[in-house]
C-alpha cells in the first residue's frame, strides 16, 4: 500500500467536502457575502479552465525589455504568449512603474479572465534606499526600529510598483561560514521570533490593500541555515528536537503574525527535498498551523530535485512538488508544461489545484489588486516616495542602533571632535558601494555614504586618507565571483606614513558586500586579503587604532582582539553607512548593539552558538585529563559571545529577585542602574536553563529582553515575566509540553550572564 497516495486521496476527498460545503454556505448567505474574499475566490475559480488555474500557479522572471519590441521568437515569445493567455500569475525582478503597469496591463486586459499579476522582487533590506543588512539590523535589539525599516523597505517598493517581497529570511544559522547568514537574524531562536514578527508587521501593515504595504515571505521552509560545513546549497541533517525548537519558531512566529507567503529551501530534510517534502508543506504548514496563504518555491528548486536524485524528470517533478503542496513554480517551468497532462491523468488531484489556486487569488484580492490592478502604478508617487527624506532619516536611525562596540580599552572612543590628526585607512573607508551589502538589486552603484565622507562632516579634526590596499581586483560585480587582492602591497608604505603621524588611527576593514549572502560561503573567515597585514603594518608604527570593521558574518579576528584597543562592529549599514559610523565614532550616538551571533576565536570552532548542550562530559574530571568535550589547541570560549556589546557608559545589575505567580507563570525583576557619564541604552537579557527534562535542554536559553535608556546615575527595576510559552518545549514528536522541575534563570548583559538563581516549577 502506499501510504503517501492513499494520505493525498484522503486530503483530496476533504477539500471536495468542504467546499461542498463552502457552496451551500454561499447560496444560504446570498448578498451578504458579495463583500467576502472568500466568495470572490470561489466564484472566480468556478469560471477558470484548468490551464487558466495552473497559470496562477507559474511565476515567470522579468524576460523582456517592455519599453522595446515585443519578443518575436524563442524562450522569451513562448513567455509572452503566456502571459497573454492567462498562464502567468505572478512575475519577479519586474520593477518601476512603467514596467509594471505594461506587464500588469496585459495580464489585465488581454487575457480571458483579467486576473492581475503579483509582482515579486527581493526587497530584503530596502528597495533603492537601503537599511543595513538584516544581521545588522538584528543587532539592534529594537523590534521598533526593524519592524520601521521594513515597512519603509515597502514605502518604497510599493511605490516602484511591487507587491510582494521574499522576505523576511527567518533561517537560524550558527555557521558564520555560510554566506547567507547576513539575510537572517542569527542564531537564536527566540529573538529570531520576535524580529521575524517585526519585519512582517512592517511589511504588511495592519491592511494589506493600502497602497503603502506590500506581502511578505517566510523563507526558507525550512532548515536551510543548518547546510553542513556553511556550504549554501549543502545538504541539511538534523533531529526533530532541533528542528521543532530552533528552525520551527521563527516560522511559527511569522504565521501567528499573518504572513501571506512562504517560500521553499533549496536543502533536503530526511532525505526529501523541502519543495517535495509533504510533512513541512501540507502536515506542519497548512494543516498543523493552518496557513491560509500560499507557497512558492525557490528559483528553479522543482527541477532541482531531479539533481537530488528524488525524482527522475520534470514531469515528475512538478507531480510531486504539487501533491505535497508547493503552490507557485517560481522558474521552473515545471507548472505550466505538465501539470495539466498530470491532472488529466490522475495523477494530480484538480481538488489539489483549486486549492492551491484558491491561495493564490486569496492574496491578489487581500492585495487590492482586483479593486485597482494600478494601485502600485502611480508615477507621482514614485517620484516623490523614492529616497525621500522621511526614509532617509528612518535608515540613518536604525543604521546607528545596528553598530556594536566590541572593544574599548582605555576609552579610546569617542573621538574627540576637534584637535586630533586622524588617519583614516582601508579602501572600504572610501567605498560608496560595498556598504550596501548584498541583496541590493534595486539600488544603485556608488549611492552609500563612505566612511570618509561621514567623518569630514566633523571638519574641525585633520583627517587625512589613505587606503592601503585594496580589497579586489577588477570589477565587484554580482553574481559573478570576486577576485581578492592577496598580493598587491604596492599602497602600504603611504597608509603607514600617514600613520606615523596621526593621534588616532580609524582603519576600516572587513569584506566586500558581495563576499557575504547567497553562495557566498567562506572556509576563512579572517580579514580578507592583505588586510591583516595591512592592520599589523599600521599597528608598528601607531597603536592607537580604532579598527571599524564592515562586513556581512560574524569574523574571526583574535590578533585584532589581542592587540587593537578599539573595535566598532560596524557591519555593512546601507545607503547611510558613513553618517552612522561617524555620529557612533564622534559619540553623537552611543552604541547600544549586541551581538546576534557568537564571533569565534577561529574557524575551526565552527559551528559555535551559546544555546549548546552540556554533553556527558563538559569539563575534565581530574586535571590534566583530555577525556572531556574541547580543543586540545583553542579554547572552547568564544572571541565575543551572543548579545555581546558595548556602550559608552556602563551598567550594573543587581538585586536578582524570583516571585511564582501561578504553576506556570514566574516573575523575575532586577535593578539595572546606568553607573557611567553618558546616557546609554541596554539590552538587558534573560535566559532560563531547565536543569533535568524528557529531552535534553541547552546551558541556557533566551527567554527575554528590554531596551532600557537610563541617565547617568539613573537606576530601574526591570521586570520579565515567565509563562508556559518560555518554560515549556517541543518534545521529538513535536508536541509543546512543560515540565515541573528545577530551573536557572540567569540576567545580564550578553549570554555571559552577572547573575543567576533557581526556582521550582
Amino acid at each position: 500500500m502506499n501510504y503517501r497516495k492513499l494520505n493525498l486521496i484522503i486530503f483530496a476527498l476533504g477539500l471536495c467536502i468542504v467546499s461542498c460545503n463552502n457552496n451551500k454556505e454561499v447560496a444560504l448567505s446570498g448578498n451578504e457575502n458579495k463583500n467576502n474574499i472568500e466568495f470572490k475566490v470561489e466564484q472566480l475559480l468556478s469560471k477558470m479552465t484548468l490551464e487558466e488555474k495552473i497559470g496562477q500557479m507559474n511565476q515567470y522572471n522579468g524576460f523582456w525589455d517592455v519599453t522595446g519590441p515585443t519578443p518575436s521568437s524563442g524562450d522569451a515569445a513562448k513567455k509572452y504568449e503566456h502571459l497573454r493567455k492567462g498562464y502567468v500569475g505572478s512575475m519577479l525582478n519586474v520593477k518601476g512603474v512603467q514596467e509594471v503597469r505594461a506587464v500588469q496591463k496585459i495580464a489585465v486586459e488581454e487575457t480571458r479572465l483579467g486576473i492581475p499579476l503579483i509582482i515579486g522582487f527581493d526587497v530584503i533590506h530596502g528597495y533603492k534606499t537601503l537599511s543595513p543588512i538584516p544581521l545588522a539590523e538584528a543587532a539592534s535589539w529594537d523590534l521598533e526600529a526593524i519592524k520601521k525599516s521594513a515597512e519603509i523597505a515597502a514605502l518604497e517598493a510599493s511605490a516602484a510598483g511591487i507587491n510582494w517581497t521574499f522576505a523576511p529570511m527567518v533561517d537560524i544559522s550558527r555557521d558564520a561560514r555560510w554566506g547567507r547568514v547576513m539575510e537572517g537574524a542569527g542564531e537564536d531562536p527566540y529573538l529570531g521570533s520576535k524580529i521575524a514578527k517585526a519585519r512582517v508587521m512592517g511589511f504588511q501593515g495592519d491592511d494589506l490593500s493600502k497602497p503603502n504595504t506590500i506581502a511578505a515571505c517566510a523563507k526558507h521552509w525550512a532548515g536551510y541555515g543548518f547546510a553542513e560545513s556553511g556550504r549554501d546549497y549543502n545538504t541539511v541533517d538534523v533531529g526533530t528536537s532541533t528542528l521543532n525548537n530552533i528552525i520551527f519558531p521563527p516560522f511559527k512566529a511569522t504565521v501567528d503574525a499573518g504572513v501571506k507567503t512562504f517560500m521553499n529551501s533549496f536543502n533536503e530534510l530526511n532525505g526529501i527535498p523541502a519543495t517535495g517534502n509533504a510533512y513541512l508543506q501540507r502536515e506542519v504548514l497548512k494543516d498543523k498551523w493552518d496557513f491560509k496563504g500560499f507557497v512558492v518555491s525557490d528559483w528553479g528548486s522543482m527541477v532541482e530535485m531531479i539533481n537530488h536524485g528524488y525524482v527522475e524528470n520534470k514531469k515528475q517533478a512538478a507531480e510531486v512538488s504539487a501533491n505535497a503542496g508547493s503552490d507557485m513554480d517560481m522558474e521552473s517551468y515545471a507548472y505550466v508544461s505538465e501539470l495539466a497532462n498530470l491532472v488529466n491523468e490522475g495523477k494530480v488531484s484538480e481538488a489539489l489545484i483549486d486549492d492551491a489556486v484558491t491561495r493564490i487569488l486569496r492574496v491578489k484580492f487581500e492585495l487590492g489588486l482586483f479593486d485597482d490592478p494600478y494601485k502600485y502604478c502611480d508615477e507621482n508617487r514614485e517620484k516623490e516616495v523614492t529616497g525621500s527624506k522621511e526614509i532617509h532619516e528612518a535608515v540613518l536611525d536604525v543604521a546607528k542602533k545596528s553598530i556594536v562596540l566590541l572593544k574599548n580599552e582605555n576609552n579610546m572612543l569617542p573621538l574627540k571632535k576637534k584637535g586630533q590628526k586622524i588617519a583614516v585607512i582601508g579602501t572600504l573607508a572610501n567605498d560608496k558601494t560595498s556598504p550596501l551589502g548584498s541583496w541590493r538589486i534595486g539600488a544603485d552603484d556608488n549611492t552609500a555614504v563612505s566612511v570618509l565622507e561621514g567623518m569630514q562632516k566633523y571638519p574641525d579634526n585633520q583627517i587625512h586618507y589613505a587606503k592601503g590596499a585594496d580589497l579586489v581586483t577588477g570589477e565587484a560585480s554580482f553574481p559573478f565571483e570576486l577576485k581578492i587582492n592577496t598580493t598587491d602591497k604596492s599602497d602600504f608604505p603611504k597608509a603607514i606614513n600617514t600613520a606615523k603621524n596621526a593621534d588616532v588611527v580609524v582603519m576600516v576593514l572587513g569584506e566586500h558586500g558581495f563576499q557575504s549572502g547567497e553562495a557566498r560561503s567562506r572556509t576563512n573567515i579572517g580579514l580578507p586579503g592583505v588586510q591583516q597585514e595591512l592592520l599589523e603594518a599600521v599597528y608598528a608604527v601607531n597603536k592607537n587604532i580604532v579598527l571599524v570593521l564592515n562586513n556581512g558574518r560574524p569574523l574571526a579576528i583574535s590578533w585584532a582582539d589581542a592587540n587593537i584597543p578599539a573595535i566598532v562592529e560596524a557591519w555593512q549599514l546601507g545607503t547611510q553607512n558613513g553618517n552612522a559610523i561617524a555620529q557612533v565614532l564622534y559619540g553623537d550616538y552611543n552604541p547600544s548593539g549586541k551581538l546576534p551571533m557568537t564571533f569565534p576565536r577561529n574557524v575551526g570552532q565552527l559551528p559555535m552558538y551559546y544555546n549548546y548542550k552540556n554533553t556527558g562530559r563538559p569539563a575534565a574530571n581530574e586535571p590534566n585529563s583530555v577525556f572531556w568535550s574541547h580543543f586540545i589547541d583553542e579554547a572552547n570560549t568564544p572571541l565575543y559571545p551572543f548579545g555581546h556589546g558595548l556602550s559608552y557608559t556602563s551598567f550594573t545589575y543587581s538585586n536578582l529577585s524570583i516571585s511564582k505567580i501561578s504553576n506556570n507563570q514566574v516573575e523575575v525583576s532586577v535593578h539595572l542602574k546606568n553607573t557611567g557619564k553618558f546616557k546609554g541604552k541596554e539590552v538587558a537579557q534573560l535566559y532560563i536553563r531547565d536543569l533535568f527534562a524528557s529531552v535534553t535542554r541547552p546551558v541556557k536559553e533566551l527567554k527575554g529582553f528590554d531596551l532600557v535608556e537610563l541617565e547617568p546615575n539613573e537606576s530601574k527595576t526591570v521586570k520579565f515575566t515567565l509563562t508556559k510559552k518560555e518554560l515549556g518545549f517541543y518534545n521529538n514528536e513535536g508536541d509543546f509540553v512543560i515540565e515541573t522541575g528545577t530551573f536557572t534563570v540567569f540576567v545580564g548583559g550578553s549570554s555571559y550572564t552577572s547573575l543567576e538563581e533557581n526556582f521550582v516549577l
